[in-house]
């Protein structure tokens, strides 16, 4: 691209190690889309990544979008750049788009654009499907390519700008290999006769749906050591939780930015009633008390008066879980395990736990009922259908 202002080098010279990195062209105009999509129509092959503020937002968005064609870079800006045309990419089945752990990438493109995808390749999940000791990019780059990437890129604030140079290198190694992973992968998956699970596992990334996650009032159960609090202690935890989430919605940060678990659960022991007291018993830095101490005496004031909490979890209905299921899921686990280490594979490879308990509850009797289930694709249910059904017999 010749327009200068679309135009941003990542880097030169020797970046993370390699001798020499091609020029990145940073897309921040309609201009700059324009030509881009103009390269991108011609190509059945693009690589794609993001970066979000996640770490900085309570409410996160994509601000930056990395697509790597077979023969150059971008590094496209959503914050200031309409990046509707992408959709005509994601949506078209005869153009292969890969990412590496696609899940997180595809789930923020839709809750941010609402685009539509097909065709996806995942390197991370060929990886693991193929037993590779590593499976994460930073560790296959660096065993490939004698590629060492800066971890603390990674906990970088991306949606501030301007970006810059080593933010822009960083992000750009993130696609930049990945046509040569893929076709390395794809050689070794028809190989080992792989590639139909690869597909099967592929393609369920297209059908993921973004879903709302609204702020769960009870999620304080997951804060390391609720379990061992006292009933009132719970009870201040739970407010505690509860005012630390209105606080980052209000400010827009993450919960944890506003005073960490460990203090919570500090102050649900200590239950400060004065200022003096939080200064004295809880584990808060002087900013944060004063900051949000008033807000949280009154969380500790709140839970001192509230009834007990009481613990939900998924059960028959009478408060414990089904102890029938409960056999079946643990067996199906146990013959997973066992697959696993005969494939060389984490056990997940072979069925996740939310599959196994799909199967576990819904008790399948041929492969047909298997097969309704909606836990095992194709490939799965001829390749270990028999097997779930066998460990499901015992308990007739």
């Amino acid at each position: 691209m010749n327009n200068s202002e679309d135009t941003q080098q990542a880097g030169r010279g020797t970046v993370y190690g390699l001798p020499s990195v091609r020029q990145a062209t940073l897309i921040t105009t309609a201009a700059g889309m324009e030509q881009f999509m103009a390269a991108a129509r011609t190509e059945s092959t693009i690589a794609f990544d993001t970066e979000s503020n996640s770490l900085f937002a309570y409410y996160p968005r994509i601000c930056l979008i990395q697509v790597s064609l077979p023969g150059a870079d971008y590094l496209i800006d959503p914050l200031v750049a309409d990046v509707d045309p992408l959709d005509e990419i994601f949506a078209d089945p005869a153009c292969q788009k890969i990412f590496h752990a696609a899940e997180n990438d595809i789930l923020g493109l839709k809750r941010d654009f609402g685009f539509t995808f097909t065709n996806i390749y995942d390197t991370m999940l060929a990886a693991r499907i193929l037993g590779w000791q590593h499976a994460g990019l930073a560790a296959i780059l660096e065993n490939l390519h004698g590629v060492t990437l800066d971890k603390k890129m990674q906990r970088t604030d991306w949606g501030r700008r301007p970006l810059d140079a080593q933010q822009l290198a960083y992000a750009q190694l993130d696609t930049y290999f990945l046509h040569d992973l893929k076709d390395r992968q794809e050689a070794e998956l028809r190989e080992r006769g792989r590639w139909q699970e690869a597909l099967e596992n592929f393609n369920r990334l297209s059908e993921l749906e973004y879903q709302n996650k609204e702020f769960d009032p009870e999620g304080y159960w997951s804060v390391p050591g609720a379990r061992d609090l006292s009933p009132q202690e719970l009870a201040i935890l739970r407010e505690l939780y509860i005012f630390r989430d209105q606080q980052a919605s209000r400010e827009d940060r993450p919960p944890f930015k506003i005073f960490d678990n460990r203090a919570m659960t500090r102050v649900a022991t200590t239950q400060p009633s004065t200022p003096a007291e939080l200064d004295k018993k809880s584990a808060l830095a002087p900013s944060v008390a004063r900051r949000y101490g008033s807000g949280i005496l009154s969380a500790v004031k709140r839970g001192k008066h509230a009834p007990p909490p009481v613990y939900r979890r998924t059960s028959n209905g009478n408060g414990r879980p089904d102890p029938k299921v409960t056999a079946r899921f643990d067996a199906l686990r146990k013959w997973r395990t066992e697959r696993a280490q005969q494939r060389g594979v984490d056990p997940d490879v072979v069925l996740t736990n939310d599959q196994l308990m799909s199967i576990a509850r819904q008790s399948p009797a041929d492969l047909d009922e298997l097969a309704n289930t909606g836990a095992m694709g194709a490939w799965k249910l001829q390749e270990y259908g028999p097997d779930v059904l066998g460990v499901l017999a015992r308990f007739e």
